[in-house]
């Protein structure tokens, strides 16, 4: 296999999974390794919630994600969560689409047809995706999850070419499926601003994951019941060491699944989930640095 290691070798790329866990000199603009993600947040009342909590708990969020989609939100509750995301200087991620298709496709809904994810089937589900990327941004967000590579793709062309805003930032989801470094680099090139590996990664999984690439990785700590209710808390030490810059997604076991309907007590179980991980990073990675409170994005 020595021959095939070492084209990879020549590509930039990993010769093999990191099994000498190296540890990561890169870091985010503002010097952190890493930050904190809380997912599956569906409005601004649970929104609120959520950043009250986190504030009576003194923890510091840096990302908070809706993931059923922003045709699914008013144009009220797209502006209200703006501006909670500004006043608490958070950034908001919202979800193109309901999660899967916008047309009556049945396949993705079959145990076979799952495997394909939430990506898009036709060329009009790719108008609907810009649209919805459009609008979000006409009321003030600026950061979208992804399900589609090739809705990805377009969109960073959309974003180069001026037809939607030069800032706006794109954060692939774990639903793609991806798991490799040559995946990983190929979602960079395709303008992916971070990107979510599968959810039960190894720790030298993704010591090869950040070799390949420069943009953050985004993990999950924890899981509904849905994909697997496994937890991963005592890893995120050695995730913050090879991984960073990293997001540690967290308070995902208190849902059953990943579009669960949050509700306002849900989102204060998510905000003590946060605080259980940051106790174990005191304790055993004391020396980590987490990104000051609206770090740089």
């Amino acid at each position: 296999m020595q021959a095939t290691r070492d084209f990879l070798t020549r590509l930039g790329l990993p010769s093999g999974d990191a099994y000498d866990l190296p540890t990561s000199d890169q870091r985010f603009a503002d010097g952190g390794q890493y930050r904190f993600e809380v997912p599956g947040i569906q409005g601004p009342g649970t929104m609120q919630a959520l950043l009250e909590e986190s504030d009576r708990l003194g923890i510091c969020l840096h990302r908070i994600t809706q993931t059923k989609g922003i045709m699914l939100l008013a144009d009220e509750d797209i502006v209200r969560m703006v501006d909670l995301a500004a006043r608490w200087t958070v950034d908001l991620v919202l979800a193109i689409g309901p999660r899967a298709t916008y047309d009556t496709s049945a396949s993705v809904q079959t145990p076979e047809g799952q495997r394909m994810g939430y990506r898009l089937r036709g060329q009009e589900q790719i108008v609907r995706a810009i649209e919805d990327v459009k609008r979000a941004a006409r009321l003030g967000c600026r950061s979208f999850l992804i399900y589609d590579e090739g809705s990805l793709w377009i969109l960073n062309q959309a974003r180069k070419q001026g037809e939607i805003p030069a800032d706006c930032k794109f954060k692939v989801s774990a639903h793609c499926g991806h798991g490799n470094p040559c995946s990983a680099r190929l979602l960079e090139e395709i303008g992916a601003d971070s990107f979510n590996p599968i959810r039960d990664i190894q720790i030298q999984m993704l010591a090869a994951l950040r070799k390949a690439v420069r943009i953050p990785i985004d993990v999950h700590t924890e899981n509904p019941a849905s994909s697997g209710g496994f937890i991963r808390h005592y890893e995120v030490p050695e995730m913050i060491r090879v991984a960073a810059p990293i997001y540690l997604k967290t308070g995902g076991s208190v849902a059953k699944t990943h579009s669960w309907e949050s509700t306002a007590d849900d989102a204060k179980k998510r905000a003590k989930q946060v605080q259980l991980v940051r106790r174990v990073i005191a304790e055993y990675y004391p020396g980590a640095v987490c990104s000051p409170k609206g770090g740089v994005k």
